[in-house]
């Protein structure tokens, strides 16, 4: 095929905007981008693979060969780099992680992996630096499946190919269209559900869509494409049902604008043909694979520059220091690999493999070796347990506490609301509400005030509002059912609202209360919980090994205490409900001195909840044993009824 500058620059648009996304810029479903590149994929070797198929000289070697040279140099040296990292900056657990993802990062299972991992309380994504490589094995193993597919279709039915093709197409959309509703990790992670990307591309350079010939046509196609492609990288979000119908737009825009640029190019081919775009087309494996670990590593350990997650300025260091690693590689590992006098021959691909084999015998001493733990204080070892710490049983997730994957059905009336339980007037029942802030609250709860019975209705989420009751899933079921029937029907001693709370929900929270207490329910309100950036666990083990406890207050997030005071005032004063503020609990003199005998944050905070216990055991929410800590403040101050 014949190079076309303009599919570059089309490039450069994709990447660009999977980079702007990952920064936290207005451009906030950029990821679309990845689907721009799985049709440019399809259509370039999709089109390669025919082409040789026709003319009988495709070799499964020669091509896996090709995938070889454009794939793994530049992958191997990212992975290296990263290893690197993550041993100066991560903690064991997070280093055993990583040693994990490389391993399927090189056998393109990585998306198998991270589909598995996915859940609520998973490890956040700024700790996963081959998060990215996800991408890149949803598109290599549909590289090993349809050669082998193409070829069993040109033998039994040699003269249904497009039929084949369009209907596997066609296959493969339904099926992300049914999966997204019901098993959405799974409908972004999974190969089946994104070959129809691909196969949009492979069927666009067969010439199976209508060709666009006039050069006003050409322009308005063009055009529209890139519009179907922008458009959504503003409009759509993480909330976005993604990527069954709502991915239509970016892969329709995507086959339009390359469709316009065929035999003679249209003015926004034109203009994506401009040096600088396509330029930055050039290195856009290069800057696909950077961007992401810098972003990591900086985020959480400053690696690029000393300034607060998120500001301008490192937004802006990131940026550039990923085009400055994208353009080196592609320069210096991706270029050579591919063509030009120091190009290795197939023998010499061996060292590739080499060094893919030394990764992953690497990776596997980091695993046997848990993270070279040896490098840690037995202390830091001990708060590290909770890094990777399952709270499914002490939040009862999945069964009063529903989490993304869960639905109404999952929801246990009986043990949840105590339905056949004991009289309340024998034990006063208190009915938890709200999202995982709420759950957080349970097992303390129940273990300390056993005299009462705890009544739990949570989702992960989703602050407890009355206008929920609108949304649809698994939030606007469980709220409707709590609003609309439970509570019409009950009257517990008190209804404990907590949830993430932020200053841009007080009026919605403001309607909740009323109208329980129009309703004749007694409501106490609980306030924000105590935040830190990246997870406190990792936070207390790299202060220990380094000696330097200043590093867990530079991540303390300051914004829940301010919207905690605002909530105090306008609970006291607008609303006449009792308020429990974590921090006037946790952050007092009053705190267990078993608590109070370890280091605190500048505000007093505690940051253990026990020996060697961390008060969190992510960025917010409690470990079981820093639930106690607070209900037994929570008791001694008399805060509940």
């Amino acid at each position: 095929m014949t190079y076309r500058r303009d599919i570059d620059g089309l490039r450069a648009v994709a990447v660009l905007l999977v980079v702007l996304d990952h920064l936290h810029t207005r451009v906030r479903g950029g990821y679309v981008g990845v689907d721009v590149f799985f049709v440019i994929s399809g259509y370039l070797i999709g089109a390669s693979i025919l082409k040789e198929m026709d003319a009988g000289t495709f070799s499964v070697a020669a091509f896996y060969e090709r995938r070889i040279r454009r794939i793994f140099p530049a992958l191997l040296v990212m992975m290296l780099f990263v290893v690197l990292l993550a041993l100066r900056f991560f903690v064991p657990a997070e280093i055993e992680s990583v040693a994990f993802s490389l391993i399927s990062a090189l056998l393109s299972v990585s998306n198998f992996l991270f589909w598995h991992q996915a859940g609520y309380f998973d490890t956040p994504s700024l700790l996963k630096p081959l998060l990215h490589t996800w991408s890149l094995a949803v598109e290599e193993q549909f590289y090993i499946v349809f050669p082998l597919l193409l070829f069993g279709i040109r033998r039994s039915l040699p003269l249904r190919l497009k039929l084949c093709i369009l209907t596997l197409a066609g296959l493969s959309f339904a099926l992300a269209c049914g999966m997204v509703p019901l098993h959405p990790t799974a409908a972004f992670f999974l190969a089946p559900t994104r070959a129809w990307e691909l196969l949009c591309g492979t069927a666009l350079s067969q010439g199976w869509f209508p060709a666009i010939r006039r050069s006003l046509s050409k322009n308005l196609a063009g055009g529209a494409g890139l519009l179907f492609i922008l458009v959504p990288a503003f409009v759509y979000s993480a909330q976005t049902p993604f990527p069954g119908f709502a991915a239509l737009a970016p892969c329709l825009g995507a086959v339009l604008f390359i469709a316009a640029g065929e035999d003679r190019p249209s003015l926004p081919s034109a203009v994506l043909s401009c040096r600088p775009f396509a330029w930055v087309g050039l290195i856009s494996y290069s800057l696909y694979l950077w961007h992401w670990p810098l972003a990591v590593f900086q985020n959480n350990s400053y690696l690029l520059i000393d300034a607060p997650p998120g500001s301008k300025q490192v937004k802006l260091a990131i940026f550039v220091a990923s085009m400055v690693a994208a353009a080196l590689s592609w320069r210096l590992v991706e270029q050579p690999f591919r063509r030009g006098p120091l190009r290795p021959g197939r023998r010499r691909l061996l060292l590739i493999s080499a060094g893919a084999s030394a990764c992953l015998l690497l990776a596997f001493c980091l695993v046997a070796s848990r993270g070279l733990s040896s490098r840690f204080p037995a202390e830091a070892l001990a708060v590290d347990r909770y890094t990777n710490f399952n709270v499914q049983q002490p939040y009862r997730e999945n069964v009063c506490f529903l989490g993304p994957g869960s639905t109404m059905a999952d929801f246990d009336k009986k043990l949840c609301l105590a339905e056949s339980s004991v009289p309340a007037e024998t034990r006063p029942e208190l009915l938890l509400l709200g999202d995982s802030h709420a759950a957080q609250l349970y097992p303390g709860l129940r273990l300390v005030y056993s005299n009462r019975q705890i009544l739990q209705a949570n989702t992960a989420s989703c602050r407890p509002f009355l206008s929920q009751v609108q949304e649809p899933g698994r939030c606007g079921d469980l709220y409707r059912f709590i609003y609309g029937t439970y509570l019409a029907h009950h009257r517990p001693s008190a209804v404990l609202l907590a949830g993430r709370w932020d200053e841009s929900e007080l009026r919605p929270l403001s309607e909740t209360v009323r109208w329980l207490q129009k309703n004749g329910q007694n409501v106490v309100l609980f306030g924000p919980s105590i935040e830190f950036d990246v997870p406190l666990p990792r936070l207390i083990a790299l202060s220990l090994r380094d000696h330097d406890p200043l590093r867990i207050e530079k991540h303390r997030a300051t914004d829940p205490q301010k919207t905690d005071r605002k909530l105090a005032a306008l609970a006291r004063d607008a609303w006449h409900v009792p308020y429990i503020s974590m921090y006037e609990n946790l952050c007092g003199d009053q705190v267990e001195m078993a608590a109070r005998a370890q280091p605190e944050t500048s505000a007093g905070c505690p940051i253990y909840a026990a020996p060697h216990v961390p008060l969190l055991f992510d960025t917010d929410h409690l470990t079981p044993e820093g639930s106690v800590l607070l209900a037994r403040t929570i008791q001694s101050n008399g805060q509940l009824p």
